[in-house]
């Protein structure tokens, strides 16, 4: 009787791993198709036209990201938005979905959470830099994560396997924050102003961090999903 009453508690883990597992992914293959789509069409990008002016050459360094979301790049850009963001989402399901040690409210929480940059994305792509205030909206939810990461880190901390990421994690918070402050001490918001300075090198600076934490988040839970599945 023991044994049976074991296996029926191992059953729903058994059962859900894999598909936990796949979902993790989405939170490298995410970032990882947003950061080549920018990188390749960053170099390709004759410029663009934004509010009647034309911008050009694009320039990485005092550009931003979202200027690749307009002119001949717009489509591509504006799809690999769309694109990452969806797999974010599905990689903060997958994620906590394989943390079994967690509640369901932690669980559901840390989803939201993680969840939330690759929605902005989503809005990023629907609403170009032409659309401000959607746009704007689509990147402030990129930058919950300033307060996200330390909450999931927080609540990462009571598993023990998650521990040190999850300290990481609490750390990720203010390094972010100190990153966005700089990003938007040196962005001007008009057309002129963004094509002097440094606010394109400054934001892609903040979008590969946040993407490095995605990447060392979904590799550690497909990791150790395998492991526990392997263990079932």
């Amino acid at each position: 009787m023991a044994t049976h009453a074991n296996a029926m508690k191992s059953l729903p883990l058994s059962a859900g791993q894999p598909l936990a597992r796949r979902l993790a992914l989405g939170a490298i293959v995410g970032p990882v198709v947003f950061t080549l789509a920018w990188l390749i069409l960053g170099f390709l990008s004759p410029g663009y036209t934004m509010w009647g002016v034309h911008v050009a050459p694009y320039s990485a360094v005092s550009q931003p990201l979202s200027g690749l979301g307009l002119g001949p790049t717009g489509p591509y850009m504006n799809a690999a938005f769309i694109l990452s963001g969806l797999l974010m989402m599905a990689g903060a399901v997958g994620v906590f979905a394989s943390i079994t040690e967690l509640g369901p409210v932690a669980r559901w929480t840390s989803t939201a959470l993680l969840g939330m940059p690759g929605l902005g994305a989503v809005i990023d792509g629907m609403f170009t830099l032409e659309s401000f205030f959607f746009h704007f909206i689509g990147f402030g939810l990129a930058l919950t994560t300033i307060v996200g990461f330390p909450v999931i880190g927080f609540l990462l901390r009571r598993v023990p396997r998650w521990r040190r990421l999850g300290t990481w994690l609490v750390v990720a918070g203010p390094v972010t924050l100190a990153l966005t402050v700089l990003y938007f001490t040196t962005f001007t918001p008009t057309i002129e102003g963004i094509q002097h300075g440094i606010a394109g090198l400054t934001e892609r600076v903040i979008v590969l961090e946040l993407d490095a934490w995605y990447v060392a988040i979904g590799f550690l839970a497909f990791r150790r999903s395998v492991s526990v599945g392997n263990a079932v």
